[in-house]
This record gives structure tokens, C-alpha cells and sequence, in this order.
């Protein structure tokens, strides 16, 4: 019930933010709207228990920084690849296996591979992610399983 309440929360306050109207005939239309919506997501049983993961929100505020942290070192990394007269790319593909138990904490790690400049995630099957890399250096481990690790934490698994 309490993500149920969580979605029509979001999607109000998604509403008042878009529309930018704020009489009592707009904003009873918003709450109909919101209550409606809400009704079909749970009536086509799309509102589970992954939809508005709010118990998450602070854990993955603290993921966060790290992450730009991570995509940072990683855009100078690439950079470095790029610029360097020799061009080392050695391109390769390798399968990481993911240590999260929900799709949400799996796609949280993969869409994190993706967004760290020099890798990308090409696809995801069961717990196993298979990743692109520019070069061996960017999936050589360490910094996945550090990020694996961390995606745990914010999914509440570790």
C-alpha cells in the first residue's frame, strides 16, 4: 500500500511541477488524474513491488557522488586513449556477473557501466552482463567489482 500511496505521490507532484497551475479545478483534475493512473497501474498489476523503490532514494543519494566520481576519472581515462598518438583501443567484450537480486538493482548496474565513459553495457541475461570495453584496462575487474559492490549497498542486499 505504501508504494501504491509512493507512485501517486511522485506522479502529483510530477503534475503540479509540469503544469504550473495551481486553482482548486486544475489541481482536483491533477488529483483524479494521479488517482486514475495509479488505479490502472495496479488494475493491469504494473504498480510491484520495484515501481517506486522510495526505500532506496537515500542509499542511492550516497551512491551518487561516487558515481561521478567514477565517470569523471573514467572521461580523463578515455581521453588519454584518444588523444595519445599510438591509439592503444584494443577493444574487447567480456561477461560480468551481477551480485543484485532485483532487475531494478541489475539495471542500476548496468545503465552505471554504461554511463562511465569507455564502456557500455550490450546486454543483460539473467545476472550476467556482457560489457564492451575500449580497452582491457576499463574491465579489468576492480572498478566493477567496486561498483557491483556499491549497487548492492543501494539496493539494501549488502
Amino acid at each position: 500500500m505504501a508504494r501504491i500511496v509512493g507512485l501517486w505521490v511522485v506522479l502529483f507532484a510530477v503534475w503540479l511541477l509540469l503544469s504550473g497551475h495551481y486553482t482548486p479545478l486544475l489541481i482536483s483534475f491533477g488529483v483524479g488524474s494521479c488517482a486514475l493512473t495509479v488505479y490502472i497501474a495496479v488494475r493491469m498489476d504494473v504498480a510491484d513491488h520495484e515501481g517506486v523503490p522510495l526505500d532506496w532514494l537515500g542509499r542511492f543519494l550516497l551512491y551518487l557522488p561516487w558515481l561521478m566520481k567514477e565517470i569523471f576519472v573514467a572521461n580523463i581515462s578515455v581521453a588519454k586513449v584518444i588523444l595519445s598518438p599510438k591509439l592503444p583501443i584494443n577493444p574487447i567484450m567480456v561477461v560480468f556477473r551481477a551480485s543484485q537480486k532485483t532487475d531494478l538493482g541489475r539495471v542500476l548496474y548496468a545503465n552505471s557501466i554504461t554511463l562511465t565513459p569507455g564502456t557500455i553495457t550490450t546486454g543483460v541475461e539473467g545476472d550476467q552482463l556482457e560489457i564492451h570495453s575500449l580497452t582491457w584496462g576499463d574491465v579489468d575487474g576492480r572498478e566493477e567489482d567496486e561498483m557491483d559492490r556499491r549497487v548492492s549497498v543501494v539496493e539494501g542486499m549488502s
